[in-house]
């Protein structure tokens, strides 16, 4: 038997400031990712100039286009999430004033998304502390032995 849920007026007015907030922080966010990208620019520009032995990185001189596109990407990876925050608030924003129960699953389904995007990204970036644990480990081993 499918019951329907209901929200109470406690429960709508939680979510309206939610949405706020949620909005909030996501234009915060789209601020972040465009600043970003300035600096990738920024970067990409400036360090392509510079002949690999200014850069006083010797020998790794090429790792000063790698900073650039570490940038870029870094930008590219934290949109997502953004987008997902952003999109959850404005439907949730929409759903609750024309009480809309497709833009009110719309809304979840992206807020579902944005955690589930932030969870593996956790998984992740522990994964490869544990490797690099692992790899300090094997460097020490081997520089003792």
């Amino acid at each position: 038997m499918e019951q329907n849920l209901e929200l109470n007026q406690l429960a709508k007015e939680a979510l309206r400031e939610g949405s706020k907030w949620t909005f909030f922080l996501s234009i915060v966010g789209f601020i972040g990712v465009g600043l970003m990208l300035l600096a990738a620019i920024f970067m990409t520009i400036s360090l392509s100039d510079l002949p690999d032995e200014a850069t006083g990185l010797g020998p790794l001189g090429f790792m000063k286009n790698f900073l650039s596109l570490l940038y870029f990407l870094m930008a590219g990876l934290y949109f997502i999430p953004i987008y997902y925050l952003y999109k959850y608030s404005t439907n949730m924003k929409t759903a609750l004033q024309f009480n809309d129960q497709n833009l009110l699953t719309e809304a979840f389904l992206n807020l579902k998304s944005h955690h589930k995007f932030l969870g593996i990204s956790v998984i992740v970036i522990i994964s490869l502390y544990i490797l690099i644990l692992i790899g300090g480990v094997f460097a020490i081993a081997a520089s003792i032995s």
